[in-house]
């Protein structure tokens, strides 16, 4: 039964896939005629194709918290790439990703054409992506950045980047707060994390071979931006997620 489920699973992910292939292969076409800003249908279409790729993934997932009525920064936890899709279903938006996604096949090609915004560590191109996250927000798009960086075991919470939040305090847009989190028979799901030396393809096998799984998305208050420093609402943020995840646990320190 296990066998049959994982290829039914896996037939489903890839008819997903195969309509990611052709709604980013439209888009292209649209690039190649059209001069004005897609974003807006990019958001829209992504938001269509995450929808199903989280529906074809072994997830449960139940949402707390009031979905915002404006464009926000979003800033959430990181434990795996699922949080994407996850994430990504429930309003139109896009992500801030490192630069390393854009190489992967396939996905990286998708998250290209979705809009992504794509960071590299060390570059010297911080003012680059600086005036990438404020036109975006300018613009009334809702952006979601992971500010630790990295993924974890969904056990911790990292110290945030908090001049990935500096966008939201320059364009006086709100900070959509959000803690997810993978539970399996109660406590930390070990599956779901992607971390460490993953790669992807093993990663989503494993998945799928696995039995259902709860996920909790945590929609908290959002924050206002207005008269804080970035590092104030960076730790802002970092606390309200901490607090979610794991109660009165001492949060990390935000990093600079």
């Amino acid at each position: 039964m296990k066998k049959l489920h994982f290829h039914i699973r896996l037939y489903r992910l890839l008819v997903v896939l195969a309509f990611g292939l052709v709604m980013a292969g439209g888009v292209s076409l649209l690039e190649r005629f059209r001069r004005d800003d897609l974003m807006a249908l990019r958001q829209r279409l992504t938001r269509r194709f995450l929808v199903q790729l989280a529906a074809a993934l072994p997830f449960r997932l139940s949402l707390h918290g009031k979905l915002p009525d404006r464009p926000m920064l979003w800033v959430s936890n990181h434990v795996s790439w699922t949080d994407i899709p996850l994430l990504g279903g429930l309003v139109p938006l896009s992500f801030l990703s490192k630069a390393k996604v854009r190489s992967w096949p396939l996905a990286g090609w998708l998250a290209h054409k979705a809009g992504t915004l794509f960071i590299r560590r060390g570059a010297g191109d911080s003012g680059l992506v600086r005036n990438q996250l404020l036109r975006h927000l300018h613009n009334g798009h809702d952006l979601l950045i992971f500010p630790e960086g990295t993924t974890t075991d969904g056990r911790s919470l990292r110290g945030f980047h908090s001049r990935l939040l500096a966008s939201a305090v320059e364009s006086r847009v709100p900070v959509q707060p959000v803690a997810i989190r993978y539970l399996r028979d109660g406590a930390t799901d070990p599956v779901a994390p992607f971390i460490g030396d993953d790669d992807l393809l093993s990663h989503l096998l494993r998945l799928l071979r696995s039995e259902r799984s709860e996920v909790e998305i945590h929609l908290l208050p959002p924050l206002d931006s207005q008269g804080l420093s970035r590092t104030e609402l960076g730790r802002q943020a970092h606390t309200a997620i901490a607090r979610c995840l794991f109660g009165d646990r001492s949060a990390l320190p935000v990093a600079a």
